[in-house]
């Protein structure tokens, strides 16, 4: 399930070639950097086109409107956020899979701060766009891998825990990197921007996830 918007004029086209869609990824790209910053309401469509390094008509042959332009970056942000989870694997070892999925998530808020903030920003306004999206396929694709971690739990693969919240929890701790890097910044200076930052951060949270704290 996506997000409902009219696809992409060049998309209707009957063949598709790679300049359009290296347009419509800039399109995407610019739209992304400045609905982070400035919201939906905040950006405009001259900004988009300008950052995107177009004219404005040559951006609308792409996407009418402002919000074809939203949509289609928040559909583009679900669709890789959702791949780590879904490849959580029911064969494979507990703690490969939970330490797998715990260090693509923090890749993506090193990666891209700005889809994590864009989400966050949804969320706390309501998720007006996104709210179907988090009843209906998010929802159900976490029913199905908190299925799969109480399987373990229930083979003693894992020590019990609530496995929905398990799952809230690599999401707090993952995307506060994202979206608190301002907060971060503060307290550990140029360090955010050092690889070993991220590195320290991932072994930290797999230390708790995965051996807790206690000696």
């Amino acid at each position: 399930m996506t997000l409902a918007t009219d696809p992409p004029r060049a998309g209707r086209t009957r063949k598709r070639t790679r300049i359009q869609a290296a347009n419509e990824a800039r399109i995407l790209d610019a739209g992304l950097a400045l609905f982070s910053t400035y919201g939906f309401r905040g950006a405009t469509v001259d900004q988009i086109a300008e950052r995107a390094g177009m004219t404005k008509p040559n951006l609308l042959y792409y996407f009418r409107r402002k919000q074809d332009i939203y949509l289609a970056v928040l559909n583009r942000t679900l669709e890789e956020w959702l791949k780590p989870l879904e490849a959580m694997n029911p064969d494979g070892d507990p703690a490969d899979e939970i330490t797998t999925y715990i260090d693509r998530k923090l890749e993506m808020s090193r990666d891209n701060p700005e889809a994590s903030r864009l989400f966050a920003m949804e969320v706390m306004q309501g998720a007006p766009i996104l709210k179907p999206v988090l009843a209906g396929r998010l929802r159900h694709l976490v029913e199905e891998k908190a299925s799969v971690i109480q399987g373990w739990i229930d083979a003693d693969r894992l020590a019990p825990i609530d496995p929905t919240h398990l799952i809230f929890m690599i999401w707090a701790t993952t995307q506060h990197y994202a979206d608190f890097d301002t907060q971060i910044q503060a307290i550990l200076g140029g360090r955010t921007t050092d690889r070993a930052h991220f590195d320290t951060a991932r072994e930290a949270l797999e230390q708790v996830f995965l051996r807790g704290v206690s000696t």
